[in-house]
């Protein structure tokens, strides 16, 4: 069965920050739900929780916890405007661009954010992402109609 026969559709969201491409939020494919990569960016100014530039726009620091509070609630707007619950997960992918400085504060976040969530779960550093955030998350979710 192709595509384009399962009932696809992209899904957005004022609820979430805009995506930086030409992407939908989120793409329900059958009974799958693929979102897109969600960072931490705040859906009503696009700021990033956290971080502190300098006069050149030159990231000086940022706030690990913030931003993983704030990409928590992103996925979880993103999963709502699908009709879809966190407990519906079932893999997640999270990348992070500093995983020696920052993987216990977003381990301990993450658990506490997902309680119940029984999700497969990947953790990467990469060397940067899109914009100047220290986190995004991709996930998959399984949702019955």
């Amino acid at each position: 069965m192709s595509a384009s026969t399962m009932g696809t559709e992209g899904i957005h969201t004022a609820n979430a920050p805009g995506p930086v491409g030409a992407y939908p939020h989120a793409r329900r494919v059958g009974p799958l739900l693929f979102l897109s990569g969600i960072g931490p960016r705040r859906p009503d100014d696009n700021s990033i929780p956290g971080n502190v530039v300098d006069a050149d726009g030159r990231l000086l620091r940022y706030d690990i916890e913030a931003q993983c509070r704030q990409v928590f609630a992103n996925v979880r707007a993103v999963l709502e405007a699908s009709g879809a619950r966190f407990e519906d997960l079932v893999d997640v992918t999270v990348y992070l661009t500093h995983m020696a400085d920052d993987f216990a504060t977003y381990n301990r976040l993450y658990a506490e954010a997902f309680a119940g969530v029984d999700a497969c779960r990947t953790t990467v550093e990469v060397t940067a992402l899109p914009t100047p955030i220290a986190i995004e998350l991709k996930c998959v979710a399984a949702v019955v109609s």
